[in-house]
């Protein structure tokens, strides 16, 4: 009873949001459209977009505008979710955005390693960083150099991983990228145990826990694949948590001498008895499938839960992730069948 009273208004506006998700006939319409005015037109009539595509302009509609209001649309859905949710909800919202603040800083270390000139239009997410985030998005988008960039990070948790890859010599975007994705989910796993009580906590650590575990192995598929890259190389990009892959089997998993080895291996852990083979390219989609799965499964079973918030999270990124699929799609003229192949998931 006391996670019913304590979700229930919650769990309420989460349904009013989940039912205006797009559907997967609404993403075979979109994928069928010529041209990207068009596809503002349709989402002009999607209640979950109307409020951000009201008011664009008809000379601006064009894929970097859209594109920032779908992450606006985002923004708002997670100020939504904040403004109903309980004390404990908010710590688990405070986790997740970790991940938004990530993003920023990521595309502010581009600006300064690809010298971009003066404007950078990051107005549009001032209003939701300035409420939520300890980021200030006005510091960080004057400085001039990454020594600068690094001093503006003082008074937040992302200061220090940084300045320790500054301080130790030449470094690359790579190498801060890389910094700051290792520390960011060493830091929230370690956090989690601190702010979520057992029963979200339980949640929590079977999701993020899942999370690394793919993205380990995705990192592995592709550093073999694409990179041809030594078992060392390897070590140092994966991150230092595991889940249902024990350190042993994860070493196996690195040094396994050919990708067709490393698939046989993969197809022996947790998630490669839980996972369809037989589909094409089954690792460039395990991590989105088995995680969309994992996520309603999750909330299916624990209806009255931090799974609720997760998964909606989950799914409306995934979402807008397809949307700007398909307006790069429609930018190079591609089928509807070409862009459904791209979007993932979704048959003509």
């Amino acid at each position: 009873m006391g996670n019913l009273l304590a979700y229930s208004g919650l769990i309420t506006k989460v349904r009013a949001m989940q039912a205006k998700l797009l559907t997967e006939n609404d993403i075979r319409n979109i994928a069928s459209l010529p041209q990207t005015s068009d596809i503002v037109s349709y989402l002009l009539n999607k209640p979950a977009y109307n409020p951000v595509f009201s008011n664009l302009n008809a000379d601006l509609i064009h894929r970097g505008n859209i594109e920032k209001l779908l992450i606006l649309s985002f923004y708002n859905d997670y100020t939504k979710l904040y403004r109903f949710a309980g004390m404990q909800q908010k710590q688990f919202l405070k986790l997740y955005l970790k991940h938004l603040e990530i993003d920023l800083i990521n595309y502010c270390l581009r600006i300064i390693f690809n010298h971009y000139e003066f404007p950078f239009d990051l107005d549009y997410k001032k209003p939701f960083f300035d409420r939520f985030s300890q980021l200030s998005i006005d510091q960080l988008i004057t400085s001039k150099s990454i020594h600068e960039f690094i001093d503006n990070l003082k008074g937040t948790e992302y200061y220090e991983p940084l300045h320790l890859i500054r301080e130790s010599g030449v470094a690359t975007l790579f190498d801060y990228d890389l910094a700051l994705e290792l520390y960011s989910f060493s830091a929230v796993w370690k956090k989690s145990k601190l702010v979520l009580q057992k029963q979200e906590l339980k949640l929590f650590t079977h999701n993020y826990g899942s999370k690394i575990d793919l993205l380990n192995l995705q990192w592995i598929y592709r550093s073999k694949k694409y990179d041809n890259m030594l078992p060392p190389d390897i070590y140092a990009l994966l991150i230092p948590i595991s889940h249902h892959i024990n350190t042993k089997t994860m070493r196996t998993l690195v040094e396994s001498p050919t990708i067709t080895e490393f698939i046989s291996l993969v197809k022996q852990t947790y998630y490669g008895k839980r996972y369809d083979f037989e589909k094409d390219t089954p690792l460039e989609h395990m991590y989105e499938d088995f995680m969309h799965h994992l996520y309603l499964t999750n909330r299916r079973r624990d209806p009255h839960s931090i799974a609720v918030v997760s998964t909606y999270l989950f799914l409306k990124e995934r979402e807008i992730q397809r949307l700007t699929t398909l307006l790069e799609c429609v930018r190079y003229n591609l089928s509807p069948s070409e862009t459904l192949a791209y979007v993932g998931g979704i048959t003509p």
